[in-house]
């Protein structure tokens, strides 16, 4: 396409909240870390270099018995998001504010990528004593 000289109305859908279809024989729970495999079907967070993290589940979402795309997932990624701290070297502290995140599992995060095995689930945005808060990208 080529630019355009004229003003244009442009959609525009909220950008806190989606729908993304699930991959076959998968359940999605609620309050997880969802991701989008190279296909584009959500599942839950997983050690894999190919996903891309797209937010929290914001119900359970359960394909176990169907095809991949028979339904969809909500997910929300305004905001930042608790999750699980990772543990030995993985573990991590707020001088990693600032910095990726990587996916251990549906609840998991860490601060290494694994040695080259585990996706971005995004920056690290603050450490408490109860786990990581996270901002997808």
């Amino acid at each position: 396409m080529t630019a355009i000289a004229t003003e244009r109305d442009t959609q525009r859908r909220a950008g806190d909240k989606a729908a993304y279809p699930v991959l076959a024989a998968t359940k999605v729970l609620a309050g997880t870390l969802v991701v989008l495999t190279a296909a584009g079907y959500a599942q839950g967070g997983a050690v894999a270099t190919t996903l891309k993290a797209v937010g929290v589940a914001d119900e359970t979402a359960d394909n176990t018995l169907g095809a991949s795309g028979d339904i969809k997932v909500p997910v929300r990624n305004d905001g930042w998001f608790r999750f699980a701290n990772s543990a030995a070297g993985d573990l991590i502290t707020i001088a990693e504010i600032g910095t990726n995140a990587y996916i251990v599992d549906n609840q998991t995060v860490a601060k290494t990528d694994g040695v080259a095995t585990r996706s971005i689930a995004g920056k690290i945005r603050d450490v408490d004593a109860t786990g990581v808060w996270i901002e997808f990208i």
